[in-house]
């Protein structure tokens, strides 16, 4: 009787003591759990829970937890059971169910109760981790109906940006169409040549033509195109032509191609384009003609001696010495001064500046046989310069002087004869000294002016 007591009384004592230490794991979860949110930790259950066990685990995990990597405890309003192994998020009411021994959760009634058919505001967590699946269904939901009720402005302004801005695919066919039709340069002047060959094209295409081919021919690789397509020819031919713009434009055309461009200089030497150019330029032709006649001569022979040979033989010192003479020519005196000049430096720059290497022997070989210096002093060139002095202009009268200068050791008695000539040039040098003292007063020590009072200085110098 005695032992049956003490036995009760002991098991008595015992589901006391268990029930107590319940309690206080739950007072102490709750609490923990309440404190949370503050210091970012979340519990994790380690294990299955049950009455008969004395303590429960308690573990904490830093912010950065991944918590993709464990299983989520999706809370609700009502109380859930959190099976073993689940991460449960930061915030929530936790206990302990006495009755079935297990772990709950649920979300805190913290939020104001939402009256019957009023509409629900999604809210979400900052931290894009602690997204829970139902809360992104609500967010993509909102989004939905948010762009199905778009407002008039959104409507007008999606309607305006349309309106200014072409669809991309419309673009895309626009670009494919554009590529399909671009044609290289060679392709251009391929078809404009064409036309220049064509018997029934008119004469605004042909001119058309030659104007748009002087465009290309500029380039030096496109220059050399014409010869494989037989452009250069026809172009040279062109200056045949009884249409004084066709004639014009060929020689236009021609000019541009020769440029600093030996192999269609050589080409065109052989095409007969020197002669054609100097019988426009000693015949009746209007003078647009024979400008861009002349314009095309200086491109053959510039860098180009044995074209200067030719030249001289066949008398082009005479020609362009008649458009010097020539009334109606008389504007194109410069543009002839300004050739000669510089064929004539070119060779001394050529000669002072050989290296003795075989190219160069060989150019001094071709300059040495083409004597421009010899030719302005046979065929009357030293009285003829100095009468084109009486030009208004600045420009043309500092390129007549610079060949006067340059011509002294050739020409120089013929100069010192020449009365009209020292009156010019004194005339000129009490011109040109106040013009370089205007320049001084503003501050332009070594202007325009000072370089042409300069050079009137040293002619009349040389002439004592």
């Amino acid at each position: 009787m005695t032992r049956k007591l003490i036995l009760n009384l002991h098991r008595s004592m015992t589901d006391m003591g268990l029930v107590l230490l319940l309690v206080g794991t739950l007072f102490l979860c709750t609490a923990s759990c309440q404190d949370t949110p503050d210091k970012g930790f979340a519990l994790i259950t380690t294990g299955g829970s049950s009455a008969n066990e004395d303590t429960a685990e308690e573990a904490v995990v830093e912010d950065d937890l991944d918590l993709e990597d464990q299983q989520v405890f999706q809370p609700t309003h009502e109380w859930q059971v959190v099976r073993p192994g689940q991460a449960v998020p930061p915030g929530l009411h936790i206990r302990l169910n006495l009755q079935t021994g297990v772990n709950e959760a649920k979300l805190q009634d913290t939020e104001p109760a939402v009256k019957k058919g009023a509409k629900k505001e999604t809210k979400l967590h900052l931290d894009p981790s602690l997204y829970t699946p139902q809360e992104l269904k609500e967010a993509l939901s909102k989004i939905k109906e948010d762009a199905a009720a778009e407002s008039p402005e959104e409507k007008r302004r999606k309607e305006k940006f349309k309106q200014e801005f072409r669809p991309i695919e419309e673009l895309k066919q626009e670009f494919e169409r554009l590529h399909m039709n671009i044609e290289s340069d060679f392709q251009i002047m391929e078809r404009l040549l064409q036309i220049l060959n064509s018997s029934t094209s008119t004469l605004d295409e042909k001119s058309s033509a030659l104007y748009d081919l002087e465009y290309y021919v500029h380039q030096v690789d496109n220059a050399q195109d014409l010869l494989p397509l037989g452009g250069l020819q026809l172009v040279i031919n062109g200056l045949n032509s009884t249409e004084p713009l066709l004639k014009e434009r060929s020689a236009f055309v021609l000019g541009a191609a020769l440029s600093s461009n030996p192999k269609v200089q050589i080409k065109a030497m052989e095409g007969g384009a020197l002669q054609k150019l100097l019988v426009i330029l000693a015949t009746s032709q209007p003078l647009p003609v024979k400008k861009k006649a002349l314009f095309a001569m200086s491109s053959l022979l510039r860098q180009f001696p044995y074209a200067q040979q030719h030249f001289l033989r066949l008398g082009g010192l005479d020609v362009l010495k008649g458009l010097c003479r020539d009334k109606e020519t008389q504007t194109l005196s410069v543009r002839v001064v300004t050739l000669l000049y510089d064929l004539i430096v070119e060779k001394k720059i050529v000669l002072e500046a050989a290296n003795g290497s075989e190219l160069e022997k060989e150019k001094i070989q071709q300059y040495s046989q083409v004597d421009f210096i010899g030719a302005v002093l046979e065929h009357g060139w030293c009285t003829l310069i100095p009468g084109l002095l009486s030009v208004p202009e600045h420009d043309h009268r500092e390129k007549v002087l610079k060949i006067i200068k340059l011509l002294l050791p050739t020409c120089g008695d013929s100069f010192k004869t020449d009365k009209q000539l020292g009156t010019t040039l004194s005339i000129l040098l009490k011109e040109y000294q106040d013009l370089w003292t205007e320049e001084q007063q503003e501050g332009e020590k070594d202007g325009y002016f000072k370089e042409i009072f300069s050079t009137v200085s040293g002619i009349m110098e040389g002439l004592r």
